[in-house]
C-alpha cells in the first residue's frame, strides 16, 4: 500500500503547487496540529471522556514543552492520514509511522524514536511451526531471496488460510507480496477492526505488530489470543518509528529532531518506552 501513499501524496503536492501555495517558505512556529490514530494502543489510545494518551501523545507533551510549541492533538483514519498531512490539515503525524524509502518520496521524516518487531496471532498457538513470538525471532532484510527461503515454512502452513491485516502498514505489502498467492488476504481500516473479525473466526490469522498486539493480548477478552509462528524484525520494516511532516517543512523536522535527540541521550524516552511497553524500544545504533 506504500504506493497508494505515493499517489495520493504526489496528487496533493501538485496540487498545491498549482494553486501557488508557497510551501517552501520558512514559518514561524507557535503552534502545530498533530494527527493520531488514537486506536493504536499503547502507541496512542483515545482514553474514557476523549482525552488521547499512550506512549506517543506522552512523548509529545514532553517535546512541545521543551520547544515551546502549542500542540494540537487530533484523531485521524490512518488510511488519509498522510494525504491529510499533504493537504496542509496537519502539520505532523504521529501514529507509529515506520519509516520507508517509498514514504520518504511523499513526506519527511523526524528521526526514529522506536524500532519494533512483528508477528502472526490466532486462537491457536500451533497454527505456524516453530516456537511462537519473542521466543523465536527471525530478523529478515531487504533481499527477496532472503525473505523467500525464510517464510517458505509459514507459506505452506497458511495455505489456504485467511489472513488479516491493517491496510496501508509497513506490514500490508509484505503480507500482500508473499502470501496472496496461498492465502486470502482480508484488508481493513484500522489494526482493531482485524481482531474482532480474528475473534469472531472470520479470519485464521492476523498480522502486526508486537507491541500493539501485546496491548490487546492482555486485557481481559483477548486472554485467548496467541502468537503463532517466528516473530519478525530487521530492515524489512525500514528504520523505525518517527514523526511524519510534510518535505517542505524543513525548519519544522528540525525542531523535532533536536527536541527527539535530546529525549533519547537524557533517557526520556526509554522510560516512556519501559513504562508502555515494559522494554526498550528506542533505536539501537
Amino acid at each position: 500500500m506504500a504506493q497508494k501513499f505515493g499517489l495520493l501524496g504526489s496528487l496533493a503536492l501538485s496540487a498545491a503547487l498549482l494553486a501557488g501555495m508557497p510551501l517552501a517558505q520558512a514559518k514561524d512556529w507557535t503552534s502545530v496540529n498533530i494527527a493520531t490514530e488514537g486506536s493504536y494502543e499503547p502507541w496512542n489510545v483515545t482514553l474514557p471522556g476523549g482525552k488521547i494518551s499512550g506512549f506517543e501523545p506522552e512523548l509529545m507533551e514532553i517535546l512541545c514543552q521543551r520547544m515551546q510549541l502549542k500542540c494540537n492533538i487530533s484523531v485521524q483514519n490512518w488510511d488519509g492520514m498522510i494525504a491529510s498531512l499533504n493537504a496542509g490539515k496537519f502539520d505532523v503525524l504521529m501514529d507509529a509511522v515506520v519509516i520507508t524509502e517509498d514514504r520518504k518520496k511523499v513526506m519527511a521524516f523526524s528521526i526514529p524514536y522506536a524500532r519494533t518487531p512483528a508477528s502472526f496471532v490466532a486462537l491457536d498457538a500451533k497454527l505456524l511451526p516453530g516456537e511462537p513470538g519473542p521466543a523465536h525471532e527471525i530478523t529478515l532484510g531487504t533481499d527477496e531471496k532472503q525473505i523467500s527461503e525464510t517464510i517458505e515454512g509459514l507459506r505452506k502452513a497458511l495455505k489456504g488460510k485467511t489472513i488479516g491485516i491493517a491496510s496501508g502498514t509497513i506490514y500490508t505489502p509484505f503480507i500482500d507480496d508473499h502470501f496472496k498467492d496461498v492465502a486470502t488476504i482480508r484488508e481493513y481500516n484500522a489494526s482493531a477492526d482485524t481482531i474482532l473479525d480474528l475473534q469472531a473466526g472470520r479470519i485464521d490469522v492476523a498480522f502486526d505488530d508486537v507491541t500493539f498486539l501485546d496491548s490487546l493480548k492482555a486485557k481481559d477478552e483477548n486472554k485467548n489470543l496467541a502468537y503463532t509462528g517466528p516473530q519478525i524484525g530487521g530492515p524489512i520494516w525500514g528504520d523505525g518509528e518517527g514523526l511524519g511532516f510534510r518535505q517542505a517543512d524543513a525548519d519544522l523536522k528540525a525542531k523535532f529532531d533536536a527536541a527527539l535527540k535530546e529525549a533519547l541521550a537524557d533517557g526520556t524516552v526509554k522510560k516512556l518506552s519501559e513504562k508502555w511497553f515494559k522494554l526498550d524500544l528506542t533505536p539501537k545504533s
